[in-house]
């Protein structure tokens, strides 16, 4: 039996539902920045799956720029201290910035990036998630492009892991509590 087949997962969105949900949000995109060219900050490496889709749904000359951070290790529950493992490229110096996270959870990963994005001289700095659980905000932070809210589940697939496994899912699944 394969990990895709094993019965500690629960489908919580199909690949289908994903990505109508990222052509919607890539055309919300293309209309609000309109004549712009934003610069996408992809959040490794849970986000790659979905920037990867919704670059391709966004009718713009954009750029892309990559860092890592991290608050969970191999854990099911945020450490709280966010590290930063891969920092930017690009200068943010003027830069329209699009941050595209896999979730939004405690909002302690994405506080820390809108925080250091300002210092450094972005010209605005939206984010882009395609989960959002705001049931779990210990910051509060805003959300401008939300693919879907959930409940406060542990879910994996479509970038999202558990201990490095079932990013390659192509939906996205509640991770059996009992694991």
């Amino acid at each position: 039996m394969s990990e895709f087949d094993q019965p500690q997962l629960s489908v919580l969105f199909t690949a289908e539902q994903i990505q109508a949900r990222i052509r919607a949000l890539g055309a919300a995109i293309t209309a609000d920045y309109a004549g712009r060219s934003p610069l996408l900050v992809v959040v490794l490496k849970g986000a790659v799956p979905f920037a990867a889709d919704l670059v391709r749904t966004i009718d713009l000359a954009v750029t892309m720029d990559f860092i890592a951070v991290s608050s969970y290790g191999a854990s099911t529950k945020s450490s709280g201290e966010v590290r930063l493992l891969k920092d930017l490229d690009a200068s943010l110096r003027e830069q329209e910035v699009i941050i595209v996270e896999d979730i939004v959870d405690t909002g302690l990963t994405l506080s820390y990036l809108l925080d250091m994005f300002r210092r450094r001289g972005a010209a605005s700095v939206r984010v882009a998630a395609l989960l959002d659980k705001p049931e779990r905000r210990q910051r509060e932070v805003h959300v401008t492009y939300v693919g879907f809210t959930i409940p406060n589940e542990f879910v994996v697939g479509f970038g999202l892991d558990y201990a490095e496994r079932y990013r390659n899912l192509p939906y996205v699944a509640i991770l059996n509590p009992s694991l």
